[in-house]
Order: C-alpha cells, then sequence, then structure tokens
C-alpha cells in the first residue's frame, strides 16, 4: 500500500527544454561539455561549490563567456511551470491521504529563476512533506545514498513508497531498494495522470 509519494521536479512539474543549455552555449564557443565540466556541475548539483565559484570555472575554460551569457544559457533549460500541476499537488495536499516528498537534482542558478519566475511557488512548497534540492542536502540522484536518506530520514518501508521521475537512472536505482517507481515520459504522460497510470498501486 502507497502511503508516501516523492515527486522529482524537472519534466514532472516543470517543463525542461534538455539540450537548450548546450545549444545556448555554442553561441560562446562551447562546443561540448568535457569530463571536467560534467563533473563540475555534478559537484554544483551537489551544493559542494558556489555558485561564483561554478562560474568562474567555466569562465576560465571559456573566456568569451560571461557571467550573464552563462547564466542565461544555464537557464534555458528550465520551460514552465504550468499551474495546472501545482493545482493537482494542492489538491492532493488538501486531501492528507499520502505523505508527500520532493526530490529533485537542482542547483541554487536554476532554483533562483524558478522562484523569480514562478509566482506560486511558495505555496507550490507547502504542499510537501518535505522538499530536498540535491544542492541542499549534498546528495544527487540517481546515488544510493540519496535515496537511503529519505528512507532513513522520514523511517519509510520502500515498499510503501513510489518514486516519479522523467528519468530511468533514477527510478532503477530506486527500484533497487524495494520503492515502487513510474518512470514517467514527459511527451506522452503527465503528472496529473498519476492515479491512472499507475492505478495498480492504489
Amino acid at each position: 500500500m502507497i502511503k508516501t509519494i516523492i515527486f522529482d521536479f524537472g519534466d514532472v512539474f516543470v517543463n525542461l527544454d534538455k539540450p537548450a543549455t548546450l545549444r545556448e552555449l555554442e553561441k560562446y564557443e562551447v562546443k561540448e561539455l568535457s569530463e571536467q565540466l560534467e563533473k563540475l556541475n555534478q559537484l554544483y548539483e551537489k551544493g559542494l561549490i558556489s555558485s561564483s565559484e561554478f562560474i568562474k570555472k567555466y569562465q576560465q575554460n571559456f573566456p568569451k563567456l560571461q557571467q550573464e551569457n552563462f547564466i542565461n544559457s544555464w537557464n534555458a533549460i528550465l520551460v514552465d511551470f504550468p499551474e495546472y500541476r501545482y493545482q493537482f499537488i494542492k489538491k492532493l495536499a488538501n486531501e492528507k491521504n499520502y505523505q508527500l516528498i520532493l526530490l529533485s537534482n537542482t542547483n541554487e542558478i536554476h532554483i533562483d529563476w524558478i522562484k523569480e519566475k514562478v509566482p506560486f511557488f511558495d505555496n507550490f512548497k507547502a504542499c510537501f512533506d518535505a522538499f530536498y534540492l540535491s544542492h541542499e542536502i549534498n546528495f544527487r540522484k540517481p546515488d544510493t545514498a540519496i535515496y537511503k536518506f529519505v528512507l532513513e530520514k522520514h523511517q519509510l518501508k520502500s515498499e510503501n513508497c513510489l518514486f516519479i521521475d522523467d528519468t530511468a537512472a533514477n527510478t532503477e536505482a530506486a527500484a533497487k531498494l524495494g520503492i515502487h517507481t513510474w518512470n514517467l515520459e514527459p511527451t506522452r504522460e503527465d503528472v496529473i495522470d498519476l492515479f491512472t497510470a499507475k492505478k495498480e498501486l492504489f
């Protein structure tokens, strides 16, 4: 029986254009992200370096990259947050049938954009019993530690949890711990259809 629903944020609530950042960075002669920069991105996502350090590292690699241009390119992945999805989670929260947790790989620059552009963000956040962003808790998906952190902190049994994420690696990692999962495909599925898509669990 599902008692706790754990939601991802990007491409579950917020629409993403994942290739957009690199597409924008190409304007500033950033043709590809090296393995070193991919590792840097992960460090930043875990909150292990500051935003200013993060931007400086990119500028060291690409001298033509101005801070404003980088931030705009970095945020290009974020498209919009349809309000009907907020209304869905608000209704779910008001019904109080499930413990609701958000578990997202995100970073300070992205969440600052969300706070600025999404007028109902604070109300959305208030719908959850816990709201975990990778850069604030120093864990990221699909590392096993992030799921264990949530299970242990809330004394959850994995078989009573459903985890919803658009990235297969993330749901696969959770499933290995016995957590029920929905690997949501954002081009053809929507989180508001949860109770139809996973009706066998409810």
